[in-house]
Parts: structure tokens; sequence; C-alpha cells
């Protein structure tokens, strides 16, 4: 537009700045057309902000501003914003991609603080969430606004602390009903400030929250607390166009009644004339009249037994609502008694995991035991290994010694050794035999210690089995807890629901009674046309009676209003709670999940220990058979020595004895005898 081309050109002459080309080559290219002024992608200096700020200042045509991407400096925002926080015919701003910090920040809410007709703006790509004081600042601008609806904060930085700022700004706010906070950092943490903030704010209707790395069940609530707010909106819209109605309908009613009472007191106009005229048969009307007052006295006191049905109704009304009340509280406390037994059913089940666990932990210290007997056994057959070497090597000693003494002994009996290896043979024969008699009782053993620990074996395998047994059980009953709770969750929202529509539907059919009481009071109003002064003041009472009973039909919209707005936190607060009795039951799976590797590990080392105790045993007895084979081949070799002996003993005997009993000393010592 010429007009504002030439004020930004005088402007600038009076405050001594040069025009900016780019920007009068857009105004005059179109930048500014209708309502609305484009001066987006042109860079803009510190001095033009300052000459737009003055013009701003003034009241001009444009309701929409667009300045995005206008690379604005800080002082060049600080100016512009002060001069726009006093116009009063911008709606739309929009500031997108300036680049806005600390200071843009703190302008912006002393503009939202002080503007009383921005509806709209935008602030996408900005850095308003950098420094938390500058957006605190704006967030107090944003809760004392009243007039702002829609506000864009996409691509700002906002990380949780700016989220809790944000919440106690819309715990305040009442009229901003779009809020686009999507590709910021809010987190976990913020998502929960800004669904504490929904749950008491009741205007904003649209939130959204993409991009922020919230929980999905947290956007879920956020989405859900925003319809809610949206549905009560849609339902205040209709109960304010049923009372608009309604009120209409009352004004007509009281414009029908003025024309009644007008034409009633014509009438009564007309009677007097008529009386003054006939004076004669005044009497015979005075009957009449009073007949007619008679008649009219019951026509009023039917209309006042039909106000005081209609006052009956409306308490049978208020204590359908009490009621409703006393079933809320009801149901609120079988929730508790649910929570309650859920609690202690998680308790036992944590019971029942200590136990299994202390039972593990027993059945270790067991394996333990019999470990340390195993590693004692071990230690009194190497005592006795040793031992049996130490006898060993005594024999050996012995043996020497009796083999030096032996040796003399062997020269002289190397004659009669030929005779007594026959009977040697027949001897080792004999030792063969009992040696393979033993080494069978040795097989024997060997088998029944293998037997022993195989059914060990088999035992702890059947524990094994019954604990992942009780593992599938526990998993079992936590799948059957989580189908329960979201049973219990539909039952509760489609109970909400009936109530809801049994709510509407008993509205409903209170106006559709009010309407046909207003309809008959028409009717009795029509029917006494020619009644006197007295029904005028029955008339006002009727009126008063109406505006009463109009009176509490409001009460009661007021009433189901903030029954329906309980409704929804107890809705909105049983879902957070099963939310995070899900969450308690996903940290309980991962608590068994630890307990089964923790199980699986034990039974890992009580494997790796069995196959090392069975390695030590067979190693062990292994040993103790080569020992046992030695030690026997030892006794057979002293055996066969003292045989040998004993058997070279008796032949020098023999011979000692045949050598006597040959020589010529026997023949005289026989007679003798």
């Amino acid at each position: 537009m010429e007009d504002f081309r030439q004020t930004y050109l005088r402007l600038c002459k009076e405050s001594g700045v040069e025009p900016q080309e780019s920007v009068v080559a857009r105004l005059q290219g179109g930048g500014a057309q209708g309502s609305s002024l484009d001066l987006s992608g042109q860079s803009l200096s510190a001095e033009t902000c300052s000459v737009l700020a003055r013009a701003f200042q003034r009241d001009t045509v444009f309701t929409e501003v667009l300045l995005s991407d206008c690379m604005l400096s800080e002082e060049g925002a600080k100016v512009l914003l002060s001069g726009l926080s006093v116009n009063t015919t911008v709606k739309v701003l929009d500031l997108k991609g300036n680049n806005l910090r600390s200071t843009g920040a703190e302008v912006l809410g002393k503009l939202l603080a002080l503007n009383k007709t921005l509806r709209r703006l935008v602030l996408e790509w900005n850095a308003l969430g950098v420094w938390d004081e500058a957006f605190s600042l704006f967030c107090d601008g944003l809760a004392s606004n009243s007039v702002l609806t829609q506000l864009d904060l996409r691509n700002n930085q906002i990380n949780h602390h700016g989220a809790s700022e944000l919440a106690l700004a819309l715990k305040r706010n009442t009229t901003l009903q779009v809020l686009d906070l999507r590709w910021n950092n809010v987190g976990l943490l913020g998502g929960r400030t800004l669904l504490e903030a929904l749950q008491q704010n009741k205007s904003l209707t649209q939130l959204e929250m993409a991009g922020n790395n919230i929980p999905s069940y947290t956007l879920k609530a956020l989405e859900q607390t925003s319809g809610h707010n949206s549905e009560r909106q849609s339902g205040l819209r209709e109960s304010r166009s049923r009372t608009q109605v309604l009120g209409k309908e009352i004004q007509i009613l009281k414009e029908e009644k003025g024309r009644q009472f007008l034409s009633l007191m014509e009438t009564i106009d007309r009677q007097r004339d008529e009386m003054g005229r006939s004076s004669g048969s005044a009497s015979i009307q005075v009957g009449q009249l009073q007949e007619a007052l008679n008649e009219r006295k019951s026509a009023v006191n039917s209309l006042t037994a039909k106000l005081q049905m209609t006052e009956a109704a409306l308490a049978l009304s208020e204590q359908k609502n009490h009621n409703l009340g006393e079933l809320l509280t009801r149901v609120k406390a079988e929730k508790e008694e649910q929570r309650e037994r859920q609690s202690r059913e998680r308790r036992k089940e944590q019971e029942d995991n200590a136990l299994r666990e202390g039972k593990l932990l027993r059945e270790t210290q067991n394996l333990s035991d019999t470990k340390v007997q195993l590693m004692n056994k071990v230690e009194e057959l190497e005592r006795r290994c040793k031992s049996q070497q130490q006898q060993v090597f005594e024999l050996k000693q012995e043996l020497t010694n009796s083999s030096a003494e032996l040796k003399l002994q062997l020269a002289q009996a190397e004659d009669r050794l030929e005779m007594e290896k026959r009977r040697s043979k027949q001897a080792l024969q004999d030792s063969d035999s009992l040696r393979q008699k033993e080494v069978e009782q040795l097989n024997r053993h060997l088998e029944e210690c293998e037997r022993t620990l195989q059914e060990r074996i088999f035992k702890l395998e059947g524990q094994r089995i019954q604990l992942e047994e009780e593992l599938s059980k526990a998993r079992a009953v936590c799948v059957t807890e989580r189908a329960q709770a979201e049973e219990e969750l539909g039952r509760v929202r489609a109970q909400v629901r009936l109530e809801e529509q049994e709510h509407v539907s008993s509205v409903e059919e209170k106006l559709r009674c009010v309407r046909c009481s207003l309809q008959e009071v028409q009717l009795h109003s029509s029917q006494q046309k020619q009644t006197i002064s007295e029904l005028q003041a029955k008339n006002s009472q009727l009126s008063v009676g109406v505006d009463g009973l109009r009176r509490r039909t409001e009460e009661l919209q007021q009433d189901l209003s903030g029954k329906e707005q309980e409704k929804v936190a107890a809705v909105s607060r049983v879902k957070v709670e099963l939310q995070e009795q899900i969450g308690h039951l996903q940290a309980e799976r991962t608590a068994q999940g630890g307990l089964r590797e923790k199980i699986s590990a034990l039974e890992r080392e009580i494997k790796v220990l069995s196959s090392s105790h069975r390695e030590v045993l067979l190693d062990k007895e292994s040993e103790m058979s080569s020992m046992l084979e030695k030690l026997r081949l030892k006794e057979a070799e002293i055996q066969r020595m003292r045989e040998d002996e004993a058997n070279r003993a008796s032949y020098l005997q023999s011979a000692i004895l045949t050598y006597v009993q040959g020589s010529p000393l026997g023949h005289y010592s026989s007679p003798k005898k």
C-alpha cells in the first residue's frame, strides 16, 4: 500500500535513516496487500527495525505481519517487538527463522504481557529455550496473556526445564488453544510436567509433541487430555447454544405475556365501560364475575400444583445426581481395593521369589559342602597313599637287607632251584587268579560310585527342571495380571461412557419437561385473558417461578459440567496409575530375567564343578588302582620270597638230615638210641 510506504519513507527522513532499498522494493512490489504485511526473507537492519517499530506504534491497517527469515539482530528484534507490544491491530505475527535468543525471549514475554490483540504467534526455528532465565520470562508473559490462541514453538531447543516453565504458564493461561512443541528436547520429565499442567488447563485442545524423546504412553496421555479438552469445549459450546435458544424462547414468552397483559388491561377497561353503561345488570354480572374468579382461582391452584410437581421433579433429579456422586465414590473405593489386592499379590510374588532364591543358595551351600567333603576324602586318600609308599619303602629296605643275607644262601642253593621253579609257577598261577578276583571287585566298586554320581546328577537336573517350571508359572501369572488390568481399563471406560450418556439423556429429558411446562403455562395464560387485577400478581409470581426454574437449570448444568470434569480427572488418574502398574510389572519382569540368568550361571558352575570333581575322582581312582596293583605285586613278591626261603630252609633241613643220616656218626648213634 502506498500509504504505508509513504509513512515508512517519512519516518526514515525524520529519524535521519536511509531507507532500505529491498524493503521499499518489496512494499512497491506487493509486500503490503490488503490486511497483511509480508517482509519475509528480507535482512532487516537495526535502523529499519526502529523505523518499523515507530510505524507499528501507530494504528495500522495490517492484521497479519510476516517477518520470517529476516536475520534480525538482538537490538533490532528488541526495538521491533517493543513497537508491536503497543499495537492494537496486528492479530498474526510470524517470526520464523530469526535466531531469537535471550533478549528476544525477554522482549517476547513483555509483548505477550502488554499486547491485547495478538491471536497467533509463530516462533519456529529460533533458540528461545537455550537460556532458562530468559525463557522463564517468556513463559511469565504467556501466563499473563489472555488473548493468544495459537503458539508455534517448533525447533527452539526447549529442554525439560523449559517444559516445566511452560507447564506453569499453561496452568495460569485460560485462552491458548493450539500449542506446537515438535522437534525440541523436552524428554520424559518435561512430558510429565506438561501432562500435569493439562490436567488443570481446560482450554488447550491441540498439543503437538512429536520428536521430543517422550515415551509413547505419555504422548497418548497428552493426546487424550487434549481430546478431553476439545470435547469439553464442544460440549460447552453446545450448552451455550442451548442456553441462548432457551433465553430467546424465554424472551418470546415474556413478550407474549406482556401482550397478554396489555390485552387483559384493555378488556378490563372495556368491562369498566360496560359496567358504567349497564348499572342495572351489575349484580348479575358481579355474580358471574365471582364464578369466573372462582374458576380462575381453581386454575391458579392447578398451576401451583403443577409448579410443585416440577419442583419435586427437580428434587428427584438432584437426588439422582447425589446418587451418581455416591456411585462414583464407590467406584473409586473399588479401584483402591483392587490396587491393594494387586500390591498384596506383588508382595506375595516377591516373597516367593525370595524363598526360591534362599532355596537355591541352600542348594549351592550343600554342593559346596559336598565339594569340601570330597576334597577331604581325596586328602585322606593321598595320606593313605603316602603311608603305603612309606611302608613300601620300608619293605624295600627290608628286602635289600634280606636279599643281602640271602645272596650268600643262594650261592649254596642254586642247584635246588630247578625243582622249586615248578612249584613257583603254580604259585604264580594262584596269585594271578587272586589278582583277577581283586580287579573284578574294584571294578564293581567303581561302577557303584558312578551310579551314585549319576543319581545325584539326575536329582540336580530334576531340581533345575522344577525351577524352570516355576519361572514359566511366574511368567503366566504376569501375563494374566496384565490382561486383567487391560480388561479393567476397558470396563472403566465403558462405565464412564455409559454414565455420560445417561447424564446427557437425563438433562435432555429435564429440558423437555421444562418446555412442556412452559407450553402449559402459555395455554393457561391464553385462558386467563378475562381475569382481574389479582391474576396479574399471580402471573408475576409465575414469572418469578420460571426465573427460578431457569436458575435451577443453569445450576444443574454447572453441576453437570463440574461432575464431568471430575470424571475426566478420575479417568486420567486411573490411566496414569495403571500405566505405573504396568511399568512396575515390567521392572519385575526384568528382575525375574536377572534371577533366571543367575540360576543359569549357578547351574553352569555346578556342572563345571561336577565335571571337575568327576575328573579328579577318576584320576584319584586310577592312581589308587595303580598303587593297589603295585602293592599287590610287592606283596606277591614278598610272599614268593618267603615261600622260597621256607622251601630253601626245608630243603636245607632235609638235606642236613639226609647227610647226617648217611654219615657214619648216624650209624653209631642209631643203636644207642
